[in-house]
């Protein structure tokens, strides 16, 4: 999905000319329970209000100010996202404008601005128990904060990974999400034909083997192949373990720096499990063919926030929990090209795994976890496993082997309070520039972290331009 796709990377770079469509989504977001009653979730705030009473009328009453709470601070942390922090040794007046736009939006918050605060920098636990008392809208906001995140909702940090998802936006509206029409991969087909009409030369199926160093700056990247490309700068959107570890090599890089490195979390709990689907799944709460309710995020499983701590300490434990965390999306009700007529795909994405399940591994626990993640469908969708015509399960081995993601870890790395902004990778390299001069990181390790927002690769680029003017270096 590409809800946090930046809008100025979209209109600067005219990607609908190029062949991008962002399907909205809307609902967003569908709960359903083993029991028979589920929670629809939306941009309609009367529809809001009318499923949120269902389980309490006083969370129903609070949850337009919790809406518009979050709207509040997005909009004041904004600025930053599309920006380099700033130079912490010698800050420049130019780049401390968004952090002082952000900090002065902050401050209008006045009574909001405790609140902001214990949100970013805490849990999320807390803050959901502090709005709202009932399950399982509390579990459905939770999932947000620990997607992707080794973490439950009551560890540190998990406030702002909540924070971080909520600001998609589609055609101007927040929080809601879009698929991208023909599939992720439309996506990169689109930059690919703004980055040629530029000008630029793409390579597919070369594979970097390392980056090269002269003098000790990046001159160019050396290819599976053979092949050499010599470059007056190297730009890596690899994350920063394979980016520094694996393409330049400890031995080149400052040891400070290499043990920081090193010493990034990489941990990932998450599995991917894609299908193909017979027909779509017919829920007992919501009975019938294609509804609104097949549009958005469908969450199973673990489905309160008590049930979502136990699912991480399994994972923790090495272990495989009983009742995980699962995100279901069936993109081909918005994008029927990317099945057969009549037939649909399933992405379920499944917290929270461990790298290594005990007792065998993933060779004998993968496709019976499988089995039981398509289990907790079932209770809620009747038939819905007999539906599926063929499954691929990812367990975070796989992830890191096929997509090149250390650890498995979606995000590049944790994006823990200790990891954001001008911390991000490590502190002194959270700037796009690194220690070997020439190379950029410009991928989902730098700021502002995790997603596909295009914001990382925008703000690198710019850095790179801003620091060839300074030196009078040439592209």
């Amino acid at each position: 999905m590409a809800g946090l796709l930046r809008p100025a990377l979209v209109r600067e770079l005219e990607l609908e000319r190029h062949g991008l469509r962002l399907l909205r989504r809307d609902p967003s977001s569908f709960s359903p329970l083993p029991d028979g009653r589920s929670l629809l979730l939306g941009s309609d705030p009367a529809a809001n209000r009318t499923e949120i009473g269902r389980f309490s009328k006083r969370d129903a009453a609070r949850y337009p100010d919790y809406e518009a709470f979050l709207d509040q601070v997005a909009r004041a942390l904004e600025p930053l996202l599309d920006a380099r922090p700033p130079d912490a040794g010698r800050p420049r007046l130019r780049e401390l404008g968004p952090l002082l736009r952000s900090g002065l939006r902050l401050l209008a918050l006045r009574r909001e601005l405790p609140a902001a605060l214990g949100l970013l920098l805490g849990p999320a636990r807390p803050a959901l128990e502090s709005w709202f008392e009932s399950e399982p809208l509390r579990a459905t906001l939770a999932t947000d904060a620990v997607i992707g995140a080794w973490a439950s909702p009551a560890s540190p940090g998990t406030g702002y990974v909540l924070f971080h998802h909520v600001m998609g936006e589609t055609g101007g509206q927040r929080g809601v999400w879009a698929y991208v029409g023909g599939g992720m991969g439309a996506l990169s087909e689109s930059l690919a034909a703004a980055a040629r009409a530029a000008g630029a030369e793409l390579e597919r199926d070369a594979p970097v083997a390392r980056i090269l160093l002269r003098d000790g700056r990046a001159v160019g990247v050396e290819l599976e192949d053979g092949r050499t490309i010599e470059a007056r700068f190297v730009l890596s959107s690899a994350d920063p373990h394979h980016t520094f570890l694996g393409l330049v090599g400890s031995e080149a890089l400052p040891p400070e720096f290499a043990r920081a490195i090193e010493s990034l979390d990489f941990r990932s709990p998450s599995l991917k499990l894609n299908l193909a689907l017979e027909r779509l799944p017919d829920f007992t709460s919501r009975p019938g063919a294609a509804g609104p309710h097949h549009r958005g995020t469908i969450h199973v499983g673990a489905m309160d926030l008590d049930a979502l701590e136990e699912s991480f300490s399994a994972a923790q434990a090495g272990r495989l929990p009983e009742q995980p965390m699962v995100e279901l999306t069936l993109p081909s009700v918005l994008d029927p090209d990317l099945a057969p007529p009549g037939k649909h795909v399933a992405s379920l994405f499944v917290q929270h795994v461990p790298w290594e399940p005990r007792g065998g591994g993933w060779s004998v626990a993968r496709e019976p976890f499988a089995d039981r993640v398509l289990a907790l469908v079932d209770q809620v969708a009747p038939g819905f496993s007999a539906s599926v015509l063929h499954r691929e399960v990812l367990a975070p081995p796989d992830l890191e082997r096929i997509f090149g993601l250390t650890g498995g870890n979606i995000f590049h790395g944790a994006m823990t309070l200790d990891r954001l902004f001008l911390l991000r990778p490590v502190p002194g390299a959270g700037r796009y520039a690194t220690p070997i001069p020439g190379l950029y990181l410009c991928g989902a390790g730098a700021h502002p972290g995790g997603g596909v927002m295009g914001a990382c690769g925008r703000n690198a680029a710019a850095a790179l331009l801003a620091d060839r003017k300074l030196t009078g270096q040439s592209l």
